[in-house]
């Protein structure tokens, strides 16, 4: 099982957006590079760099593709069909699991689910809790050029995954996907062992220590 630990960064919720971004930066980066499915060989450099406090669990995503596209403009959308970043989360309070998927403009799609098919989405009070930034303006995009960068953060408190405080550890996956671009892709930080390209698989999740 592929495994990573989390920097503690206490009180990040706490600062602006630029402090934010300049703290994830210097933490350690790890690679969404694993190419699962021969049919969709196109790899973008995709990267993220995981912090957590006592009451967010913070992710940096830092982007490198040859298309950024983006349509969807409001939450809980086909963000999938974007240039689209995700994190995946075992639900440490009991079964299932959560998701959370932005596109490259901020769109995000977020549920708690018992499979694929089986999904409570987040309402707006929920989804006004998880805090998003990025390089891009919130707005429709569509460029295809070599070599196009962007980065999004996303905070997701704790108490959003029904917990009090910041757990020992989580299992969870990282991956970046485009099923609408120009090169489709299916990329995960932990590798998949599946035929066909599906994110929705805890049982290929990896392990996420947060260590203070």
């Amino acid at each position: 099982m592929k495994t990573l630990t989390a920097k503690y960064l206490p009180g990040i919720e706490n600062l602006t957006e630029e402090e934010i971004f300049n703290e994830l930066h210097l933490v350690d980066r790890h690679e969404i590079d694993c190419v699962n499915w021969k049919d969709y060989p196109y790899a973008p450099e995709v990267g993220f760099h995981l912090a957590f406090s006592d009451k967010v669990l913070a992710v940096l995503f830092e982007v490198n593709e040859n298309h950024v596209k983006a349509v969807t403009l409001e939450n809980n959308g086909p963000v999938w069909e974007d240039s689209c970043v995700e994190f995946f989360i075992g639900n440490p309070a009991g079964e299932g699991y959560f998701n959370f998927e932005m596109n490259c403009i901020g769109a995000v799609l977020a549920a708690k689910r018992k499979s694929k098919a089986d999904a409570q989405h987040f309402g707006p009070e929920i989804m006004s809790q998880i805090r998003n930034f990025g390089s891009l303006k919130h707005e429709a995009i569509d460029i295809q050029q070599d070599g196009q960068s962007w980065w999004r953060v996303e905070l997701i408190p704790f108490s959003v995954l029904g917990l009090e405080e910041a757990p020992a550890s989580l299992r969870g996956n990282f991956y970046k996907c485009g099923d609408n671009c120009a090169q489709t892709h299916f990329l995960s930080w932990s590798e998949i062992g599946l035929p066909q390209p599906n994110f929705h698989c805890p049982d290929y999740f990896g392990e996420i220590q947060l260590t203070r």
